[in-house]
């Protein structure tokens, strides 16, 4: 089975969606320098670890509202038009994702 990897596809998302997503990545980029500077002042360890923790959960949210987002538009689309190969791009996605 083979999955092309749709490099030119483009998910148009409103003004409102993107606002979001990008407050939270700016969030997540303000966590990851806090962490550089924890690392700069030589903090405990626990603290640092706690807090690459909290990053990567909230990367894990944005990753899940993009996941939701792309089901509820994208791949319910495709379903519509009998362009079933959007299974097969799903699956390698999940595969990838874990």
């Amino acid at each position: 089975m083979t999955v092309k990897v749709m490099t030119n596809a483009q998910t148009i998302r409103s003004n409102e969606d993107k606002k979001y997503l990008i407050n939270r990545l700016k969030t997540i980029a303000g966590q990851v320098k806090g962490v550089s500077e924890m690392i700069e002042q030589d903090r405990y360890c626990n603290d640092i670890l706690i807090q690459i923790s909290a990053i990567e959960k909230s990367l894990k949210g944005v990753a899940n509202e993009i996941l939701k987002s792309h089901l509820a538009t994208c791949v319910v689309t495709k379903i519509k038009n009998d362009e079933l190969d959007i299974i097969d791009e799903i699956m390698e996605l999940v595969r990838r994702l874990d």
